[in-house]
C-alpha cells in the first residue's frame, strides 16, 4: 500500500488562528475590549513552561490579551483554587487555562472545578464534559476538539466507522470518544487493562492514540486504509504510534510534532474568542 497522506495540523491551525484573530479584532472594535486569556502555571516544569509560552505566542498572533499567573511549586490546593476563583470572578478575564499536570500534592480536579464554566476555554470541568457529551452549547476539550477539526478538514466522516481510542484520560481519551460517538461512530475505548490491544486496534477504521507511551502502536496493528490520529507526545518528539511502520498501512496519519498539537492551541484561542463574545453580549461574533 502507498504511504499515508499527512494530516497537516500546522496548516489548519494557522487558518484557525487567523480566523480567530479576525473575530477578536471585530470584537475589540465593537466593544473596546480585547478577549483575554489567563494562563496559570504551578512550578517551573520545563515542558509546562514551554507549552504556556506557545499559548501566549498564539494569543499575540490572534490579538488576544494574555495574562499569566505563575505560582510556586509548593502552592497548596486551597491557594490554587483561590487563584482560579479570583480569575473566574474577574470581568477582565474571559478564558482561563490551568496548565497541567500540576504537582501531585494538589487536587487537580478540585482546581479544575474552581474555573467558572463560562471561562473554561480548555474544556476541563465537569460542566464542559457534560455539555459536550450532550451536544449542548459549551466548550470542548481542546485536543479532542482539534482532532475533530482535523478529521473534517481531511474529509473523514466518522459516521458508521469503527473508532478505537487508546487512552481514557478525562481531558483527552474520554472526551474524544464522546465527540466521535456524537458523530455516529462506533467507539471502543482501550486502556492498560485491555486484553490483546493489537487485536482491538486492527478492527479500527479510525485510531486515536492518546495514552502517553512511545511507539505503543505499530504498523502491524493498523488496518489497511485506516485513519491514524497520534495524540501522544513523548520525549524525543515521539508519539504513541510508530510512525514509519504505521504510515505504510494507514490512509491518513498525523505527524508528531505538527499534527494534533497545533490544533490544540488553535482550538483554545478560538474558544477564548467565543467566551469573550458571550460575556460581552455578542455571541454571534
Amino acid at each position: 500500500m502507498s504511504q499515508a497522506r499527512l494530516m497537516n495540523g500546522n496548516a489548519l491551525a494557522r487558518q484557525t488562528v487567523e480566523q480567530a484573530g479576525k473575530r477578536a479584532a471585530d470584537l475589540t472594535e465593537r466593544t473596546g475590549t480585547a478577549p483575554c486569556l489567563a494562563t496559570v502555571l504551578v512550578g517551573e516544569d520545563p515542558a509546562s513552561v514551554t507549552y504556556v509560552r506557545m499559548k501566549q505566542n498564539g494569543c499575540r498572533k490572534a490579538g488576544i490579551t494574555s495574562r499569566h499567573v505563575t505560582l510556586p511549586a509548593a502552592t497548596t490546593t486551597e491557594e490554587l483554587v483561590g487563584t482560579l476563583e479570583a480569575l473566574s470572578a474577574d470581568p477582565g478575564v474571559h478564558g482561563i487555562l490551568l496548565q497541567h499536570p500540576v504537582g501531585e500534592h494538589i487536587d487537580e480536579r478540585a482546581a479544575f472545578e474552581a474555573i467558572a464554566p463560562g471561562k473554561d476555554v480548555d474544556g476541563v470541568t465537569f460542566a464542559s464534559f457534560a455539555t459536550m457529551s450532550f451536544g449542548l452549547p459549551g466548550f470542548v476539550s481542546c485536543t479532542p476538539g482539534g482532532i475533530m477539526r482535523l478529521l473534517d478538514e481531511y474529509g473523514v466522516d466518522p459516521a458508521g466507522k469503527r473508532a478505537v481510542v487508546v487512552g481514557r484520560s478525562a481531558i483527552l481519551g474520554k472526551p474524544v470518544g464522546m465527540l466521535l460517538l456524537a458523530r455516529n461512530a462506533t467507539v471502543t475505548y482501550c486502556h492498560s487493562r485491555t486484553p490483546d490491544l493489537s487485536a482491538a486496534v486492527r478492527e479500527a477504521d479510525i485510531v486515536v492514540a492518546a495514552v502517553g507511551r512511545p511507539r505503543l502502536i505499530h504498523g502491524r496493528d493498523i488496518k489497511p486504509g485506516a485513519v491514524v490520529i497520534d495524540a501522544g507526545y513523548n520525549a524525543g518528539n515521539v508519539g504513541d504510534v510508530d510512525f514509519d511502520s504505521a504510515a505504510g498501512r494507514a490512509s491518513l496519519i498525523t505527524p508528531v510534532p505538527g499534527g494534533v498539537g497545533p490544533m490544540t492551541i488553535a482550538t483554545l484561542l478560538e474558544q477564548t474568542v467565543d467566551a469573550a463574545a458571550r460575556q460581552l453580549g455578542l455571541p454571534g461574533v
